[in-house]
């Protein structure tokens, strides 16, 4: 297995460079499930937000490349359950798709409430707007 970082998966994707695009293409086409390409949750979590401020693509967009991120043969991407899950609601606006990213992992680890100042996170099932009144 071999590891993917963002700035490859970009220029796949938006093909904004041709010498750098050509050669990520070569790279992912040669991929397969006996020797895949491993994405790390925060590739997938940066990768969001470089289409989304860089590039200005759509949440429906992005969640779109997700989920056929996942669903790639020669992929191995790292809570790739999460990952669908959080394109799934990414898409639909409940939030950042780090914030359900982060939701999702502490939701794995047990960590129940997230705590956090972000009052769009904050409405996510298990997560606490952090006041004065908090612990």
């Amino acid at each position: 297995m071999i590891a993917l970082d963002t700035n490859v998966l970009v220029r796949y994707l938006v093909d904004d460079d041709a010498n750098q695009a050509e050669a990520a293409r070569a790279l992912l086409d040669a991929l397969t499930p006996a020797r895949p390409g491993f994405v790390c949750r925060e590739v997938m979590v940066e990768l969001v937000w470089v289409l989304r401020r860089t590039y200005g693509h759509s949440p429906e967009r992005i969640a779109a490349v997700l989920e056929d991120l996942v669903a790639t043969d020669g992929l191995v991407v790292e809570a790739a359950a999460d990952v669908a899950r959080s394109a799934m609601r990414y898409r639909r606006g409940a939030a950042d798709f780090s914030d359900l990213m982060i939701a999702a992992a502490a939701a794995q680890a047990g960590a129940r409430p997230l705590y956090t100042f972000d009052r769009k996170a904050a409405r996510l099932p298990d997560a606490a707007l952090l006041g004065a009144s908090a612990p």
